[in-house]
């Protein structure tokens, strides 16, 4: 397994991987940069990719956060949906999906920070600052993706 990391901001994304395999990712103030998958590299540079490509062992099988986690994955770029849309498309309740968030343990392979709550952004361990400026990023690429279309 290879473990390495990536600055985002103040904070450094720690990835656990192998081809892949996205087994773990964190983020902590500290950690010196090493090999995490190209993907994840492009995605915390800013640059809008779909990380969907990349596996995470979490959303295996048919327990209940596997479910949420597969819904979730399916939640675009710079794009947002609810606790309680997750819910209802998976037979379940937004507390649920919320418990599956915050036991996430693949961030980004699992856009956990897309999901928001109905009168607000919703949680984010370990600081809602991640959760705001990923969400700010991808509005930023989608506006940018945009720009490069050539009008109809």
């Amino acid at each position: 397994m290879i473990e390495g990391s990536e600055r985002f901001h103040l904070w450094v994304v720690r990835v656990s991987w192998e081809d892949g395999v996205v087994h773990r990712v964190r983020f902590a103030r500290t950690g010196d940069r090493g090999p995490v998958p190209p993907l994840i590299r492009s995605y915390l540079q800013g640059n809008p990719v779909d990380l969907a490509a990349l596996r995470s062992p979490a959303a295996k099988g048919e327990t209940v956060r596997a479910v949420i986690y597969r819904a979730v994955q399916k939640v675009g770029y710079g794009e947002t949906t609810t606790y309680g849309q997750i819910a209802a498309q998976v037979g379940t309740s937004p507390r649920a999906v919320g418990q599956a968030m915050a036991h996430n343990p693949t961030p980004l392979v699992i856009p956990c920070h897309r999901i928001i709550g109905t009168r607000g952004i919703g949680g984010f361990s370990p600081d809602i600052e991640i959760k705001e400026r990923l969400l700010a990023m991808e509005v930023k690429g989608v506006v940018g993706r945009r720009k490069d279309r050539p009008p109809l």
